[in-house]
């Protein structure tokens, strides 16, 4: 697997998109130049242009939008044309996209090497917020390699306390991908779904406090997309005891459900999830989904287009399902 391929505008300026209130063409070329050519990170950038770097973030996905930056991964050892990165960013808006070869065992190594180049594509920095969601497939990738993030903190995203599948301990994940990349994980010591009464005391806790805070301010998150409640033999005790209103679920993140239209499915006990929100993933600069099969794929699509994720590590499979989804 090779890293990714990006190819820049030749020094013309190319139109803006046209969502009211996109940056200008000429600021989103130079900022993309000097982020993809010069390697100057979202860091420098923001001192260099005087604004945040979720402006900085956002001012390269416009330029991504509007075809000023071309990125294109490719596997020499794959005959499937490079193009489905940029035809998969282009129907669901997407940032970046990383595709890797269906995996022949586990899906883990795989898929690792993709979430390693977006990673280093969002130049974290010491002091940034990492959070990491639940899931079999988090909980494989998070067992193997990571780029050195020195100072970076991780998080988890739900609680996971009394959790009996590992793959929902997210404590675990958080730990495991904090020592893996050299960061400092700050783990959230509260179950998913509590109490009534729990869940207030545990809202109040300084240190439950500490990680909740962070999913509004988190530079990056890497997630899990659920498939469909009605499909899966294993999922969160939150989701497992009222299917009847999950009947319109195409998927979830952090056990929160939504239907084909991205809106939330409220079930028992959504009030007391002790969990990231919906609408503060929209929040998140760098937003990556991680997800490969059929199952997936609905929402993966529904996902993508309400802004839940920006940036999306598949295989080719699931990017070609997504394709013929999508349009």
């Amino acid at each position: 697997m090779v890293g990714d391929l990006v190819t820049t505008g030749d020094g013309h300026v190319f139109g803006a998109p046209g969502s009211h209130g996109a940056h200008s063409p000429s600021l989103q070329y130079q900022v993309a130049k000097r982020y993809y050519l010069g390697n100057a990170t979202q860091a420098e950038l923001a001192k260099t242009f005087g604004l945040s770097r979720a402006t900085i973030s956002r001012v390269l996905a416009e330029a991504r939008a509007s075809g000023i930056v071309r990125i294109d991964i490719r596997d020499p050892g794959d005959s499937w044309s490079s193009s489905i990165v940029n035809d998969l960013c282009s129907a669901l808006g997407l940032q970046a996209a990383y595709i890797v070869p269906a995996a022949k065992r586990r899906i883990g190594p795989s898929l690792a090497v993709g979430v390693q180049q977006a990673l280093r594509d969002t130049n974290l920095t010491e002091g940034d917020a990492l959070l990491v969601s639940s899931g079999a497939t988090l909980l494989d990738i998070s067992q193997e390699a990571f780029p050195s993030l020195p100072g970076v903190i991780v998080a988890p995203m739900v609680g996971g306390q009394q959790e009996q599948e590992a793959s929902y301990q997210t404590n675990e994940i958080a730990r495991t991908v904090a020592n893996q990349c050299g960061g400092k994980a700050l783990l959230l010591y509260a179950p998913a779904q509590p109490s009534p009464e729990l869940y207030d005391s545990l809202m109040n806790d300084p240190s439950v406090r500490q990680v909740t805070d962070l999913w509004k301010t988190a530079a990056c998150a890497i997630v899990g997309i659920g498939a469909p409640p009605l499909l899966r033999s294993v999922m969160p005790t939150t989701l497992s005891h009222d299917l009847r209103a999950l009947r319109a679920s195409v998927g979830d993140i952090c056990h929160r459900p939504f239907d084909r239209t991205g809106t939330p499915i409220n079930f028992s006990g959504t009030e007391r999830l002790v969990s990231t929100s919906l609408e503060d993933l929209r929040r998140i600069p760098s937003s990556i989904a991680v997800a490969v099969g059929q199952e997936k794929v609905t929402g993966l699509v529904t996902a993508a287009r309400a802004g839940y994720y920006n940036r999306l590590v598949t295989d080719v499979p699931t990017a070609q399902l997504i394709l013929n989804e999508a349009r």
